[in-house]
Order: C-alpha cells, then structure tokens, then sequence
C-alpha cells in the first residue's frame, strides 16, 4: 500500500458518463468533493445524449490522471482531522459484536468506532496476461490477503469478480490523420454547481478490422478467460476485446477511443480494447489498427480478478462496518465514490447517535444504487444505467442541487454558499415560470415557427404554452426579438434551463409524482 497512490485512477483516465455523471452531480450537490476534482483536472468536457431529452443528458470529462490524483491528494491534506497511515490492514477488530477498530500487516491496532473498507480490486487479487498470473491488487502494487478469510469467519459470504483494463501506448507513435478527431463541447460545462474550470482537449476515435480480429484469435487458446483459469463474472457491459469479438462475431469493427492520460504525458489510454490475451498478440493485434501500425507499447492491458461481499448481507451481521466501492460488487469510479460518500456519512450519524441517511430511489441515482445492492443479488459488476431509475424524469443532472443540497447542508456538507446558490436558482426559476405567461401574437412568431418546421399560431398564445414545443427553446425565442432577449438575458443560464426543462416535462413529472 502506497500513499502516493491515493486517488489513481486504476483505469480510464475519465468521470461521469451514462448516468454515472448523474451520480457525480449527486455527490457534489450533497457537498462531496468528486465534481471538484474531476473539473479541476479535466482536459475535454462532454455533455452524452444531448440529441435526446434532458433526462438522458450525461455530463463526462477526460481527466488528467496525474492531477487527478495531486487534486485529491491536497485536498484531502486540507481537510481538518484527516490522518494518513501507509500500510495494509490485515483484521478488523471485534469486541462483543462490534467493529472496535483494525489491525495492520505490522501488528499495529488502530482503535476507532466504525470502519469503513474500501478495498477496490485489491481483496486476494490476481492478475492475468495471457497463461501469466501473479498476486496483485493492480499493476506493481501487491494484493490484500488476510481480510477475505476473516470476515468468512465472522459469517460473511464471499464472492470472485473480475474486470480488465487496455494496454497504454506511445502516443508519439500513432497516427492521429488516420483516426476521427473527437473534440469536447465547444462551450464546455462541468460537473460541480461551484466555480471551477474548464479545459479543452481531443480524443480519437479509431476502428478494429478483420485482420485485427483475426490476430487476437490467435491468443484464445492461451486466454485465461476462454481457457477457465478465470473464474469470477466480468461486467457484461463492458467487455473485453477478445469477448467482443465472439459474441458479436457477425460486426466485422469494434470502436476504439484513443484517450489522452493528461496535458503533460505521450501516454494513450486504448479505451475499448481492455484484454487479458498475451502480450505478444496484444501488440501484433494493436499494430493492424488504422493508425497504429507503428505504436509502441508502454504496458499490456491485463484481467483482475477479487473477492467481493454481496451488499445483501450488511445490515445484520457486524455493528458499525461499512463497505463501499467494488467490495460491495460495484464497478467503476462512480459507483465507488458515492458508496464512500453515503458510508462515511452514516458511519458518522451512527458513532454521534444520529438518524442514518437514506436516499430513496425517488431521491436520487445514489438511492437507486444503494437500493439494488442491498436488496438484490447481483451476479456480475453492478454499474448504473439510468434503465435502472424509475423516476429518471426527475433526477436528472441538472437539478441534482434542487434535490439534494439541503440534505447536504443539515448534515453539515454543503456549506451556506451552496445553499443560497440553490436558494436563489430556485427563486429565480420559480419568478420566470410566473413571468413566461405574457402572450405572442402570430406576427411575432409565424415565420420562425415556419422556418423550424412548427405550426404556425391561429391566435395568441403564451410564451409558457410554446415552449412545449419541441422545436422551441428559450435560447431560439431571445433571438427573435430584441425585447425578449433583454428579459430573458437577465436570468442565470441555469435558471433559464431548469425552467425550459420543468415547461416541456411538465406532464411527465406531474404523472411520475402520481406513482
């Protein structure tokens, strides 16, 4: 266990995405700091889905992986009462049914009065590249022993899961002319509701071909997963290169990402070429990709495979043991963090004789995840979908502040310039809810209605009934008329958002209310 290693980004070099930024705007309305790194170290923003309706917009940025870590790490140090010991914990100590601390590989006994693990991948830990294996909880870092076998005695039933990562290449040697340039949003949004920055920089896209496929091929009888030296699950929805191949053997393309690791490094992040194959073929396999021919390879990519705790289990064995991240069968940064987040929060509430925090599934994405993993068994990596939330209507990124930053204020996380930033979103949304009830006139706005494919108006109608429409935003009408513009000009970007939104979804939130 390294301290310098806090906060490395184990695999892709990105946060948020498909309704993992819905959860990361959760955490950063509640007064969690992940929204503030990841926009702290960003290079390229991305808003996902935004050909769809607003309930399915997914805000994603790549991330400086270097920074990432620093920015985690200084703000860690900041923060009052935080302290810091290198080591691996080897026990948890028990007195009477209750968690009383933890023991160190060294002998060490740390006392407290809850225990949070957060073990990731590293719980008996074993990698595989091609018929290679060796303990570990990831790359040159050594895996955690000890832990699993204690807690199977305390009565805990245990599991094996796997996931993967891509080789990491010499962007030097690619050839960015063959590829399609992936730029950010050119007006580039971020993940907290505070002041942070934003940064600007391209991804690549690329494709595998036949030939390509056909080199991997070459590897199956040596790969660890078709040759059943693997054995736990891998997440289905994000599989390796090699499972991709075989079960979508009639798609002669896979789509690659060509990632940046950060501002200042050659290194590539292969996203969507994660493999467990030699490294050998790794390599000849990389090499027939259209601008690869000449790549060098940095490391392989390589299967993990560790224990994890089914969360069904946590609420009636051990007093004040929490669990979070992928000891809980979760996959990605996401999942984990808010695991963390919500587990601190009630270890806290727990030792003060405080009420527990519970988000429900109507709440938020966070309620949704922590509700599936404790009341149903998952047999695979669980990662979130907005699939997976009933009410995705109403918990949509853009309003993660109005739901959710006054329980972060009672419980001490969001401070008062949060709130009285949602305070004054909130009053300003409500006032122009009110005030976009003034009426057009067909000559005001037939023509543009006919130029964006609308029918045009009999009589007048109010500006709040327009808007209804799909072809109409609040944006498109400021540009109609100069007087409009000076209204509407005058309220918060945000604010002219949440009303436009709260306008079209009107009907759906009032039916989602009802169930």
């Amino acid at each position: 266990m390294n301290l310098n290693n806090i906060a490395q980004m184990s695999c892709n070099p990105a946060m948020g995405g498909v309704a993992k930024g819905q959860i990361l705007r959760e955490i950063d309305a509640l007064g969690g700091m992940s929204g503030i790194i990841a926009d702290q170290s960003m290079i390229q923003f991305r808003m996902l889905n935004t050909s769809k309706g607003p309930a399915m917009w997914s805000p994603r940025t790549q991330n400086d992986r270097m920074r990432f870590a620093e920015a985690w790490r200084y703000a860690l140090e900041k923060t009052p009462n935080v302290d810091f010991w290198q080591e691996m914990v080897r026990e948890v100590m028990m007195q009477e049914g209750n968690v009383i601390g933890v023991k160190t590989g060294m002998g060490l006994e740390i006392r407290s009065k809850a225990v949070i693990l957060t073990n990731g991948t590293f719980l008996n830990g074993r990698i595989h590249i091609g018929e290679k294996q060796f303990d570990g909880g990831r790359t040159s870092e050594e895996a955690a022993t000890g832990l699993t076998e204690q807690l199977q005695k305390l009565g805990f039933e245990a599991g094996r899961m796997k996931t993967g990562t891509p080789p990491r290449v010499d962007g030097r040697t690619l050839n960015y002319r063959k590829m399609e340039e992936q730029p950010g949003d050119e007006q580039p949004g971020k993940f907290s509701y505070l002041n942070t920055t934003q940064s600007k920089k391209s991804c690549y896209i690329t494709y595998t071909n036949p030939e390509t496929h056909q080199i991997l091929a070459t590897g199956f009888s040596r790969s660890p997963m078709f040759n059943g030296r693997i054995k736990g699950h891998g997440p289905r929805y994000c599989p390796s290169i090699e499972d991709k191949i075989t079960r979508f053997a009639e798609r002669d393309r896979h789509q690659i990402f060509v990632e940046p690791e950060g501002w200042h490094t050659i290194e590539i992040y292969v996203n969507g070429f994660s493999t467990s194959l030699p490294e050998a073929v790794q390599y000849k396999a990389l090499k027939a990709i259209p601008g690869f021919e000449n790549v060098k390879m940095f490391r392989p990519g390589y299967a993990i495979e560790y224990d994890y705790f089914p969360a069904t289990q946590l609420h009636r064995l051990i007093n004040n043991l929490y669990f979070a991240g992928q000891i809980n069968g979760t996959t990605g940064y996401e999942e984990a963090a808010c695991q963390g987040l919500v587990a601190g929060i009630n270890a806290h509430q727990k030792v003060h004789g405080l009420a527990p925090f519970v988000l429900s599934r109507a709440d938020a994405y966070i309620g949704v995840l922590l509700d599936d993993l404790t009341t149903k068994i998952t047999d695979e990596p669980y990662r979130m979908f907005t699939s997976r939330a009933e009410f995705r209507i109403s918990l949509r990124q853009d309003n993660a502040d109005l739901r959710l930053t006054p329980m972060g204020h009672q419980l001490g996380l969001a401070d008062n310039e949060r709130l009285q930033q949602v305070k004054a979103k909130k009053r300003g949304t409500s006032q122009l809810l009110k005030n976009l009830h003034w009426k057009i006139t067909p000559a005001q706005i037939n023509t543009h209605l006919i130029q964006v494919s609308s029918a045009p108006i009999q009589e007048q109608q109010s500006v709040y009934q327009l808007l209804k429409r799909p072809e109409l935003s609040i944006k498109t009408l400021s540009t109609i008329h100069k007087t409009w513009a000076q209204y509407l000009n005058q309220y918060d970007t945000a604010v002219l958002e949440q009303a436009e939104i709260q306008i079209k979804y009107e009907r759906y939130l009032q039916k989602e209310a009802e169930w």
